[in-house]
């Protein structure tokens, strides 16, 4: 049967949803409903909702809007291969790098292979290659072992794979996993290249150039700007091409270059911020941290992924949390999300989801190019606890609009290095932090004084697990991928592309050539 697409305003479930007021958690709180509004969301993760404005009518009514929209079917239908990305008429296959969700029979043919092997082949490429790079078989140009990687991208080839691996570092050291130290060229400011490069020993230095196509602007441009100061740095016998992989696709220019050491392979049914999981993560993280740690992490993300098939609403912990979401935005008109992990490792986390969201689903048409009349993709926006409580509470307690929030904390520190005082760990004030601020924002208080009352009702979820993992950092990526897949799925969006990031570029180049007869452009440009 044909796929249904419609956008949420033609479903009857949004129709009864929308005359469904919030639940009032600052009296609906209890111990039972807090540990009954939970759902396991892989690897040791919990989904808790129970400071959200839903009751049991508001969960029937997701229920019926899940079903309606054939949510879980088309969720299968990406998995089994069919042209999901409607603008670019491409496949969308980021699951397949951690493993095939619909069972080991599924066969997935594009280009003339099948994708779950070509996925599985680079990531045993990526293990040999950094076991060799790790163990010192690979090595330098002037015969010193690899001790550092840069990797050049930017977007989702540095987002993604930045935060991960700033969020495994410090497991790594806990669990006594040698690394490789990783730093990461973006911005194509050159400050950012030259403090990356600011007293780096190229001898020692593997450089990751990663660009799907082999032609992004700013990344090409890093390129050369690291090969100008390899050759400056008059180091006799220094071969560039002996320190420089690429991760890219099969047919960029990349692909087949001899001023690299290595290729690995991405396509183009994976997209950028959903690419952390394949090559463009991997490589890194391998290098750096070891390719266990990066297979344990897919292991997580995969586990994500198969749990994101339960039809049930409350045991489907992404698919919940992406129907509370289209409630908020659509319903409750809530523009913006927080996103607050109190874990220092996860400092880079919330600029990651930035991207994965608001550039999947920030659109104003549908799949079909026609213009949707409600609300889609909020804006994203976040810091670590307890930072976080220093610098924006304030609005989010007391402001006059409501902000949904996204806590994420775990029981344990990743290294095991505490101390006690005032009759605590800093963990345990961490967690307590953590505890008081959920609470806070859900009873409110009253006051004589205005200036301190806090009216409440400031809505919450909460993703907690023992300890940072790379299972369960897999499991927290994949749980956010999956969300926004469903609330794209939801608003009939193509969350799959990104057009909103063209124009800039393509004026950009006009402003480098000349500005092309266009005044206004060449007004600002004098500017500079």
């Amino acid at each position: 049967m044909e796929m249904d697409y419609r956008n949420l305003d033609q479903t009857e479930a949004f129709a009864a949803l929308t005359k469904m007021a919030p639940a009032d958690i600052r009296t609906g709180l209890s111990a039972k409903r807090i540990a009954s509004y939970a759902v396991p969301a892989g690897a040791g993760l919990t989904y808790r909702y129970a400071t959200m404005p839903v009751s049991s009518e508001h969960l029937a009514l997701f229920q019926a809007l899940a079903d309606e929209q054939r949510l879980i079917e088309k969720y299968r239908s990406l998995l089994a291969g069919e042209i999901i990305n409607t603008g670019e008429k491409r496949l969308v296959l980021h699951h397949l790098t951690r493993g095939r969700v619909l069972g080991a029979g599924t066969i997935v043919m594009a280009d003339g292979e099948e994708k779950g092997e070509f996925y599985a082949g680079q990531m045993e490429r990526i293990r040999i290659f950094s076991q060799a790079v790790r163990e010192g078989t690979i090595v330098g140009s002037t015969g010193k072992a690899f001790k550092t990687v840069v990797q050049i991208g930017i977007g989702g080839s540095d987002l993604g794979p930045r935060a991960l691996h700033l969020a495994l570092q410090g497991w790594a050291r806990a669990e006594e996993i040698p690394q490789l130290e990783a730093r990461f060229i973006s911005n194509v400011d050159p400050d950012d290249a030259a403090q990356v490069l600011d007293g780096i020993d190229f001898e020692t230095a593997l450089f990751i150039l990663v660009s799907k196509s082999g032609t992004t602007q700013e990344t090409l441009t890093n390129r050369d700007l690291v090969l100008q100061a390899m050759e400056r740095s008059g180091i006799p016998g220094l071969d560039p091409a002996k320190h420089l992989v690429a991760v890219t696709s099969k047919t960029s220019p990349l692909a087949s270059s001899k001023a690299v050491l290595d290729s690995f392979f991405i396509d183009d049914y994976i997209g950028g911020r959903y690419s952390s999981t394949s090559a463009v993560g991997g490589v890194v993280i391998s290098t750096a941290l070891g390719y266990d740690t990066f297979k344990r992490l897919l292991e997580g993300a995969h586990e994500a992924d198969i749990l994101a098939l339960e039809t049930g609403i409350t045991a489907n912990a992404a698919l919940l949390d992406a129907l509370i979401g289209i409630y908020l935005r659509n319903v409750l008109g809530c523009t913006c999300t927080a996103i607050l992990p109190y874990s220092q490792a996860l400092s880079r986390f919330p600029a990651h989801l930035q991207q994965l969201d608001m550039e999947s689903n920030g659109k104003h048409v549908n799949r079909y190019g026609e213009p949707v009349e409600y609300p889609t993709g909020p804006v994203i926006f976040g810091e670590p606890g307890t930072n976080g409580q220093h610098s924006f509470y304030q609005l989010l307690h007391q402001g006059t609009d409501v902000i949904p929030l996204q806590f994420i904390g775990f029981k344990e520190s990743q290294r095991g290095k505490d101390i006690v005082t005032a009759g605590s760990s800093s963990q345990k004030k961490l967690d307590a932090n953590l505890v008081a601020q959920i609470v806070a924002f859900a009873r409110g208080k009253d006051d004589d004084n205005p200036n301190k009352r806090f009216a409440g009702n400031r809505w919450s979820s909460l993703l907690n697990a023992d300890r940072l993992t790379p299972e369960t950092l897999g499991a927290l990526l994949a749980h956010y991928e999956n969300k926004v897949m469903f609330q794209g799925f939801a608003w009939n969006l193509n969350s799959f592309d990104q057009e909103g990031v063209q124009l800039g570029k393509v004026l950009a180049k006009q402003v480098l050539a000349g500005c092309g007869g266009d005044e206004i452009l060449k007004a600002f440009a004098d500017l500079f």
